[in-house]
Order: structure tokens, then C-alpha cells, then sequence
């Protein structure tokens, strides 16, 4: 696995932890979490298929 789809993963798993904290507490901010969970994800997803060369993404 590349290295950039290491980190984009730990921000991943972070975030979403960071967002049950926030729900947990009654912070409405957690929602910002959430959405940075799923831009990471698919970050993460980007440079897993880039790293394998297999798949083509288009952009």
C-alpha cells in the first residue's frame, strides 16, 4: 500500500473517531468530521488504485 494511502487512512480512522466524540457530546461539529472522513476515504481509495496501476482514474 502506498505511503500517501497509509496517511490518508489514519485521517480517515481518525476523523470518524473524532466525529463520535463530537455526536457523543452534543457538538453539531462532528458533522465536519464526517465529511472529512469520506473525502479521505476516497482519498485513500484514489491512491490504493494509483498504486496498484491496474485501474485507470480519470481526471
Amino acid at each position: 500500500m502506498p505511503r500517501l494511502a497509509l496517511y490518508a487512512l489514519a485521517v480517515c480512522v481518525l476523523s470518524v473517531a473524532a466525529a463520535v466524540v463530537s455526536f457523543v457530546q452534543g457538538s453539531w461539529l462532528g458533522i465536519v468530521w464526517v465529511l472529512l472522513a469520506g473525502l479521505s476515504s476516497n482519498m485513500t481509495w484514489y491512491y490504493v488504485r494509483r498504486g496498484r496501476g491496474g485501474a485507470s482514474v480519470s481526471g
